[in-house]
């Protein structure tokens, strides 16, 4: 999984006067939950850009002014309701050996045999919730769409691995191809093609 680094300063005040000071000059009150200690800083509201405002999900080094370094990932972030600037971010640390639960990016490969005949694809998911080492899960989920009929549905079972545990029931749907106005009976397509590639099978006809 990507990950990225964030410079901030320790925070020793942490009262609404200092906090309040703080969003003043720009900068953004943060908590690190998990580990022996929690942990305050502070970073200029910039630094925030590449974690916050993208699809993708990361892990994150914060470098702390006191020379030491913490790996976390993003547990909650709250914006004004107005302006929606950053107000504060919880974040988590995390460890080598203890698995953590992130939401990660869905994606579609492949052609789908339904949208090709006119259906629509439909997602119910674009972000699956997955348990699992930091080091042992992926930057996005894919899931392949090929044989997707219309009507047909892709499970969160289609997307299982041995590195992370898919925290949905097994029968939820991540994606389906729903039919329309113009979609084309794929059974008759069936017939086409195995119309055409018995044609294409027959011997030539003797003079």
């Amino acid at each position: 999984m990507k990950s990225l680094t964030i410079n901030a300063s320790q925070r020793e005040s942490v009262g609404k006067k200092a906090t309040k000071a703080l969003r003043n000059a720009g900068q953004v009150p943060c908590v690190i939950y998990g580990g022996d200690t929690i942990i305050h800083f502070a970073a200029p509201e910039i630094a925030f850009k590449n974690l916050v405002y993208t699809p993708d999900v990361h892990t994150v080094v914060i470098a702390l002014d006191n020379g030491t370094t913490v790996n976390a990932i993003l547990q909650d972030i709250q914006f004004h309701p107005v302006t929606d600037k950053i107000l504060h971010i919880d974040f988590i640390e995390i460890f080598d050996d203890k698995p953590i639960t992130m939401e990660i990016p869905f994606k579609t490969v492949g052609n789908s045999r339904g949208v090709r005949n006119g259906g629509v694809l439909r997602y119910n998911l674009r972000r699956i919730k997955v348990k699992g080492l930091a080091s042992k899960l992926p930057d996005v989920l894919e899931g392949d769409i090929s044989e997707l009929k219309i009507g047909n549905k892709l499970y969160v079972t289609n997307l299982a691995s041995d590195d992370f545990t898919i925290l949905h029931p097994d029968n939820t749907v991540v994606c389906m191809v729903k039919t329309s106005r113009t979609a084309v009976d794929e059974d008759e397509d069936d017939e086409e093609t195995e119309g055409a590639a018995e044609g294409a099978e027959a011997p030539a006809a003797e003079a």
